[in-house]
């Protein structure tokens, strides 16, 4: 594996044009889906004034462990598609749409990318949703397996900037076999101290997809 496998991945792009588009979306998939899935997904929200932009994970993963693992565990994958939103980011820079006017949303493991990419460029989004994810963390940490972790050691999780406003949907379900509860809860605290408007919705029962009350909390953030 190079140390950057994600930086030839396919960009699709869909919706407005960038020199009429109210906002930009940054949309990422999960392992073992394709950029396509979230271009669906965006058809689904039904707002034909919105850009889109969904780039594709190498081999359809962005890394390769759970994102619960240890940080090594998980590279080149991890910096390599950080990266690629950053990349992303800069070139809808350059045709005038800022983070203000930017939103990152992602589904499963792309849903922890998303959150880790903007709680670490700590500025205000239009919008952030993690979908069935939570944040990857900064740190690995040095205490002991938890069960609520699903057997993994809790990571360090420290992001040093200001998200006043920034309107960020989590949603979950209470028993995601991926997706512990009490990262939902950690990454929720992490974005609130830093300034952003949490939204988190908890499903009743075990599960792992998008619900339609995460669609229409979306609609609700990207109508603001």
């Amino acid at each position: 594996m190079t140390n950057d496998p994600h930086g030839q991945g396919r960009l699709l792009s869909d919706g407005a044009p960038l020199s009429r588009a109210r906002l930009a979306m940054i949309m990422l998939h999960g392992r073992g889906g394709a950029p396509e899935d979230m271009l669906r997904l965006a058809k689904h929200l039904g707002l034909p004034d919105i850009a889109v932009r969904a780039p594709e994970a190498a081999g359809n993963s962005w890394w390769p462990d759970s994102f619960l693992a240890p940080l090594p565990n998980n590279e080149p994958g991890l910096s390599s598609a950080l990266a690629v939103i950053e990349n992303i980011a800069q070139q809808l820079g350059k045709e005038g749409i800022s983070p203000d006017r930017t939103v990152v949303l992602g589904f499963s493991q792309g849903a922890c990318l998303a959150l880790e990419y903007a709680a670490r460029a700590g500025t205000r989004f239009a919008g952030v949703a993690g979908l069935s994810g939570g944040l990857v963390g900064t740190k690995d940490g040095t205490g002991t397996r938890q069960q609520a972790l699903y057997n993994h050691v809790e990571k360090e999780f420290v992001y040093d900037g200001r998200m006043d406003g920034t309107p960020v949907l989590l949603g979950c379900h209470e028993r995601d076999p991926h997706i512990p509860l009490a990262r939902v809860k950690t990454t929720q605290k992490s974005f609130s101290d830093m300034g952003a408007d949490v939204t988190t919705q908890i499903y009743p029962g075990e599960g792992h997809g998008i619900v339609e009350e995460e669609i229409k909390a979306l609609r609700s953030i990207l109508n603001t």
